[in-house]
Formats: C-alpha cells, structure tokens, sequence
C-alpha cells in the first residue's frame, strides 16, 4: 500500500515539475476544441401534428375495396415530401434565389428531404420535424426558418390535395378509356379473325355459338330431354289407340231414319286419308301407327258394309269416338314432332363429332379463337364497370372534398437549439484540456530518465544509496517561485475564465432567439 502511494506522489511530482506544459497543452486543446464547437451551426427543430382524414362516400367497391382508403393515406404519406412539393417549399421560403440552377434546386431539395421527417402517429394522424442547420445564417434566422419551412410545407400540400383530387379522377378516366380502346380494337380483331376462320372453314364448323364441345355437350342435354319427352308421348298414344279400338264409330239409334246412314264411309275414307298422309311422311307397315290405323279402317269397312244392308233403325257418330280421334290425332302430332327433333339432334351430333375426329386441328383453333375471345370481352367489361367507378368518385371530389386536411398542432417557434448541447461540449473540451496536459506532462517524465526518489536509483542502478541531499531554498528563489505560481493561477484562471464566458455568450445568445 506504501508503494503505490509512493508512485501516486512521484507521478504527481513529475507532473507538478512539469506545470507549465500541463497549463500550455491545455490551453491548445481548448482554444482548439472551443473553435470547434463554435463552428457547428445551432440546429432548431420545429414540430407539428397533421390530420388527413379521407371522406367514406362511396362504397367499398368504389373505393378500391376495403383498403382502398389506407392505400391513399399511404399515397398521401409518400407524396407529403415529394421533390416537386419540396420544391415548391423551398422557393417559397427563400432557400431557393430566382433563377436558380438546377442543381442548387436538387441541392436544396436533397437538404429538405434529409431535414424533414414525417412520423405517423395514427392511421390518419402525422407528426412532421423540420431541422433546420446552417451555417450562414444566424440562430434567429435558422429557428424562423424551421417553423417556416412547416407552415409552407403544409399549405403547399394543402392546395396539391384540393387540385390532386380532380386531377387524378381526369388522369385515370384518361388512362381507362386508353385501356378500353385498346381492349375494344383487339376485341375487333378477334371478331374478325372467328369470322373468317368460319368463313373458310364453313362446311367444317357447324353453326351455333360456342365451341364444338360446348354445342354437342347442349345437344346430348336436349337429346335426353327429347328422349324422356317421347317416351311419354308414345305411351300416350298407344293408351288412346287402345281406348279409340275398343270404342265404336257409330251407335244405333232406333226410330232414326236412314238418313243417318254413309257415316262410316265417311270415317272410313278420313281414315284411309290419314293412312295415306301417314306412308307419306314415311312410315312404313311395321309402324305401330300405321298397324292402328289399318284396324281402324278393316273395322270401319265392316261398319260400312252393314250400313248398305240396312236396318230397322238409323246409326249416328259416336261422340266418345270422335273426341278419341282427335286426342289421337293431337298425340300422334306430338310424337312425330319429338321423333323428327330427335332425329335431327342426333343427325347434329353425329355431324360434330365426325368433323372433330376428322379435323381436330380445326376444332382446337375455333376452340381457342372463342376463348380468347371470351377473355377479351370479360376484360373489356370489368374496364367499363372500372371507369364508371372512377367517374362517380370523380364527381364526389368535385362536389364534396374528399380529402381534408387539418392542422391539429401548428408548427411550434422553436426557442433553443435541439442541436448541439453547447455547454456540455464546452465543458467537455475543458476536461479534455486539462486531462491532455496532465497526459502529456506525465507521459513525458516516463520518457526522460530521471529518479525522483532514493529507492528508484537503487532499484535502476543496484547499487546502494547512501543518502540524498534535499533542496536548499533561498529567499530570492523563494520569491522567484511564488512569482510563477502567481503567473500559473493566472493562466489558469483565464482558461477557466473563457470558458466561464463562452457559456454566458451562449445562454445570451438563446435569449436573443426567444
């Protein structure tokens, strides 16, 4: 413990023997540092709070969807410190000289987006910094100039969103009908090139619209139909044949006179009539039609025959029969339309499916030529719903502002510099002063050989000490020593002094700005 407060009292000698480098390479370090200091310019910071509130008068789907709003308080974000709205600000606040370059303008604009900070608070709700630092002005100027830089960013993007509104409802419905005519002329083009790809392969593609597989896929649904329809049909004629072959043409009426008499001949050629517009439409023997109605007349030919006999009475049409025959009739006109249609689907489908499996070439082109037309059209009207969107919201921000702006906090007028804390750097430069020159003063006495106490000499020699000879003071020197020390506080007290009246400047000049 004796040792090292030994080496605590040597290394203080050795600094105290060296006073005057201490007080010289301090005061070097601090008139160094303290112009440092001076020379960085003051930064003042003005603050203020922005709500942008978008106005929910459309609907969701006018909007873009649910996001839509959040994605333009994004847009608003991005374009709050756009270069041309930086521009603009500094032209106004006289950072800009008439005139100017266009590098001074990029210069200048580089500078504000550096300096200007936009915070989001909440969804709508931004906090915007100005910091303002430079050199050429005075701190009055810079701390004005931050709270000016605010006020002209925020008026300018004020009246950028009262035009922006209009202006991009002008420029989207410029860009959408530019989309649909070009949808509209590709569209056309398309149209054409079906049209005369049937043209020239106009025995190959049956007509219809749609493809080939879409058209025989309708066919094959209508053909069951027809199927199930004709089934029922048939099965309600055979019933009425049944009951018309059970029924008699004729009922006996005594008393009647024979005036009554050549009704079944005349059933009898209605009937041989129909038997022969039956074999014309081409049916033949086996038909069950034609079987039914070759019993109808061998039974209204025996009918006939005993009417030329004659009777002790006269015969009349049965009612029952008549009405029979004409619900035979109807049926029988039902059943030859669902047979002709059914002959006819199947005919269609045989004809498409036989031109597929000869030229499927052919039918894979129509094919694509019908989807991509089908994709055009989906696009050309999903553009049009598109822009008649974009047309109602352009006229609800002509009628209703749909973005408003308001001012929460106004720009504060800053005080005092954010930036830098002066008399903590004046302070530090003082210590730095201080603590260089004992440094170097002690760094010095390392370098020089010199043995402050006897017990050194011995340690570095190895020889014994026999005693040492302590300093003999004589008044003159005495005081000679006490005149420098007076000159050592003094010098000292004037460092202390200028850093004493740097930090009164400095708080003199905070006043000043306040």
């Amino acid at each position: 413990m004796n040792s090292l407060y030994d080496e605590f009292r040597v290394a203080l000698h050795s600094v105290w023997t060296r006073r005057w480098l201490v007080l010289a390479v301090a005061w070097g370090i601090c008139i160094l540092g303290w112009l440092a200091v001076a020379s960085i310019p003051n930064r003042y910071d003005s603050r203020a709070r922005l709500l942008v509130d978008v106005n929910q008068i459309l609907p969701d789907e006018a909007q873009g969807g649910p996001l839509g709003g959040r994605r333009h308080l994004d847009e608003i974000r991005g374009t709050l410190t756009s270069a041309r709205n930086l521009e603009k600000v500094a032209v106004t606040t006289g950072l800009l000289p008439a005139g100017a370059s266009e590098r001074e303008k990029a210069g200048a604009v580089a500078m504000l987006q550096k300096n200007i900070k936009v915070i989001p608070q909440q969804d709508n709700i931004f906090e915007i910094t100005s910091s303002i630092a430079i050199g050429s002005l005075s701190d009055a100027d810079n701390a004005k100039l931050a709270s000016g830089v605010l006020d002209s960013l925020i008026t300018v993007f004020r009246d950028d969103q009262l035009r922006g509104g209009r202006v991009n409802a002008r420029e989207g419905l410029k860009f959408l009908d530019s989309q649909i005519a070009d949808r509209e002329k590709a569209l056309r083009e398309v149209e054409a090139r079906r049209a005369a790809f049937e043209a020239q392969n106009i025995g190959l593609i049956p007509g219809g619209s749609g493809s080939p597989a879409q058209r025989v896929d309708a066919a094959r649904a209508e053909l069951g139909q027809i199927e199930s329809q004709l089934v029922a049909a048939q099965a309600a004629l055979a019933a009425t044949n049944g009951q018309l072959a059970s029924t008699p043409a004729t009922i006996n009426v005594p008393g009647m006179s024979a005036t009554g008499a050549g009704v079944a001949r005349q059933q009898l050629a209605g009937a041989q009539n129909e038997l022969s517009a039956m074999r014309a439409r081409g049916l033949t023997d086996a038909h069950p039609d034609i079987i039914a109605i070759k019993s109808q007349i061998a039974s209204l030919k025996a009918q006939a025959d005993r009417e030329g006999s004659g009777g002790g009475g006269g015969n009349a049409q049965n009612p029952a029969y008549a009405s029979l025959a004409a619900m035979r009739a109807e049926r029988q006109a039902t059943v030859s339309a669902l047979s002709a249609r059914k002959a006819q689907l199947t005919s269609d489908i045989a004809k498409i499916t036989s031109q597929q499996i000869q030229n499927p070439g052919i039918a894979a082109e129509y094919d694509r030529i019908n989807g991509e037309y089908t994709a055009l059209k989906a696009q050309y009207d999903k553009l049009l719903g598109q822009r008649e969107q974009v047309r109602l919201r352009g006229e609800v921000q002509t009628e209703a502002n749909a973005i408003k702006v308001e001012l929460l906090d106004p720009p504060s007028k800053p005080t005092s510099p954010a930036a830098p804390n002066r008399p903590l750097f004046l302070t530090l430069v003082l210590l730095a002063g201080i603590g260089g020159g004992v440094g170097a003063a002690f760094g010095l006495s390392q370098v020089r050989a010199s043995y402050p106490t006897a017990a050194r000499l011995e340690r570095a020699s190895g020889l014994p000490v026999i005693g040492s000879i302590t300093e003999v003071v004589t008044p003159e020197r005495q005081v000679e020593r006490k005149k420098r020390l007076v000159w050592l506080a003094s010098g000292g007290g004037a460092l202390v002094g200028l850093y004493a009246l740097l930090l009164i400047a400095e708080f003199v000049q905070r006043g000043m700005v306040a």
